[in-house]
């Protein structure tokens, strides 16, 4: 972050950085993504990667020959994803939701964006403020997918419910279609009373264009 602080969704992060490299390694990128793959354009695209943590979805995507901007804001966390993936494919940035101050200079347009269990560290009103931001690096014809996460909330994190109707009514006030919600199990960690929702839109020519 340019004025040097972690924004309040990062909370409880930092300390536990060494089991949760451990942790979100242990999911394989394919895996996790599954039902959002298919959906994206394909590389060389530029994905716009929010929330990037380890690193994993980085490299994922760069093995698949996309370009990555990703954005972390834990520098514990974005130190040892550098370090376990290098990539030229890969740019990474200090940054985080819902400003994305960093990136306000940089005139990038992404084809993909991805908030991989992120959005429901924002409270309402960052929410309501971080998707316009988002929808603005976005290309018209891009994609943004994001996963929700319902359920027990670990000690020392900053998490909300946030439900899937409320996500896609604040995308489609920016233009963004919605073209896949589902809700999954915690497949991959098994954590007991977890759910996810994951979701994905495609951004139409204007704001208000989609009415589905």
């Amino acid at each position: 972050m340019t004025d040097g602080s972690a924004p309040q969704g990062t909370a409880g992060y930092a300390a536990e950085a060494e089991r949760l490299v451990s942790q979100y390694e242990s999911i394989t990128f394919s895996e996790i993504h599954a039902a959002i793959l298919p959906l994206l354009p394909a590389p060389p695209a530029h994905v716009l990667d929010v929330g990037a943590g380890t690193g994993r979805d980085a490299a994922g995507f760069a093995a698949l020959g996309y370009r990555v901007t990703a954005v972390e804001p834990t520098a514990e966390l974005r130190r040892r994803a550098m370090v376990l993936h290098p990539s030229p494919q890969i740019a990474w940035l200090d940054d985080g939701l819902p400003d994305l101050p960093a990136l306000a200079g940089h005139g990038a347009a992404f084809d993909v964006v991805m908030l991989t269990a992120v959005w429901m560290h924002l409270d309402a009103g960052e929410r309501l403020s971080a998707m316009p931001r988002i929808a603005g690096l976005m290309r018209v014809g891009g994609v943004m997918a994001l996963s929700l996460r319902h359920g027990p909330v670990p000690p020392g994190r900053r998490m909300f419910d946030v439900t899937a109707s409320e996500t896609i009514d604040l995308a489609r006030a920016q233009g963004l279609r919605c073209i896949l919600c589902r809700t999954d199990e915690d497949a991959q960690l098994g954590r007991p009373g977890v759910t996810w929702d994951r979701i994905a839109f495609v951004k139409e020519d204007t704001p208000g264009a989609s009415r589905a």
